[in-house]
């Protein structure tokens, strides 16, 4: 029985989940490009495939056709975008994905972000390894009021982290735990409500259905002046170019993106200074990842049983 790991890095932290398939019997196909899947490199490679171990390829309709022995998706991560999901209930192909695993990774690079951002740290390395000694000014975190979008696993744990570096934290979710909130000094508000009062703004949501923007041109037009937004989540979340406007005329002092409508990226915020950008690396620490891939290989393991 042959099993396609189709993320580039799997099994690069540690050989666990790796070890995990071929103690159980399975033929182990690996992606040999080094980056995401296109549908007809995951046909090519999972031809013969009771199973994916799965990233952010395009897992739709004409590919799982194309996979007559396909009976299990497992996605390392949260985000199933990518996975047809409605398809795959009606041919009977179960889907799992790995909801705990990426919950202390994504929630410590938002904080190490937003200070990042707060302080322009990105860009005071790059001047002195271009050589040039310049100060930059950046701000205090202090009495900087937060507001997360999202409070879920994720947005549970940013808000105490920013609780407990004594920030006060406001939250919206529309299934929101009150008990949750109360419990964590996390005063809960509607949305409008919510972007008027940030200084920060930091986004945990798992996106629109139809793919429309969470946070567009509307949404940002009600944040303060001068606060600042940090993306996570996933790519899409916030109307690019209504926040590139909003950088560039200042209305926003500054963002904090991951994820990306496009990726690779290379669009127009890249030629901001006051954007921090990195490349969809938040579930990218080495214990978080390694117990994501584990998670993901024994809910394959465990379906196909």
């Amino acid at each position: 029985m042959k099993i396609l790991t189709s993320p580039s890095s799997f099994g690069q932290v540690g050989s666990a989940p790796l070890d995990l398939l071929t103690e159980n019997g399975y033929e182990v196909i690996n992606n040999p490009y080094g980056r995401k899947l296109t549908e007809d490199e995951v046909i090519e490679l999972a031809g013969d495939c009771v199973g994916i171990v799965a990233g952010v390829e395009p897992l739709t309709a004409r590919v799982m056709d194309a996979l007559p022995n396909l009976k299990c998706i497992s996605r390392v991560g949260i985000g199933m975008d990518s996975v047809d999901l409605k398809y795959a209930a009606q041919k009977g192909i179960i889907v799992k994905n790995t909801p705990d695993g990426p919950t202390r990774a994504v929630a410590e690079l938002t904080l190490g972000m937003t200070l990042s951002l707060l302080r322009r740290i990105p860009q005071a390395h790059y001047d002195l390894k271009n050589k040039v000694w310049k100060k930059q000014t950046g701000n205090l975190f202090l009495n900087k009021v937060v507001g997360v979008v999202g409070l879920g696993r994720i947005g549970k744990l940013v808000s105490q982290m920013f609780r407990g570096l004594g920030n006060p934290v406001i939250g919206f979710d529309p299934y929101a735990d009150e008990a949750w909130a109360a419990k964590n000094d996390v005063e809960l508000l509607d949305l409008e409500s919510l972007l008027a009062k940030a200084d920060i703004l930091t986004i945990h949501v798992p996106g629109n259905e139809d793919g429309s923007a969470v946070i567009g041109a509307k949404e940002i037009e009600l944040l303060k002046t001068g606060s600042f937004l940090i993306n996570i989540s996933r790519g899409g979340i916030v109307d690019e170019q209504a926040l590139f406007d909003a950088l560039s005329t200042k209305k926003l002092a500054g963002a904090a993106i991951d994820v990306f409508s496009e990726e690779p990226y290379a669009g127009p915020l890249c030629d901001l200074d006051n954007v921090v950008l990195t490349p969809h690396l938040g579930s990218y620490a080495e214990e978080g990842k390694l117990l994501m891939e584990i998670d993901a290989v024994n809910n394959l393991i465990n379906s196909l049983k």
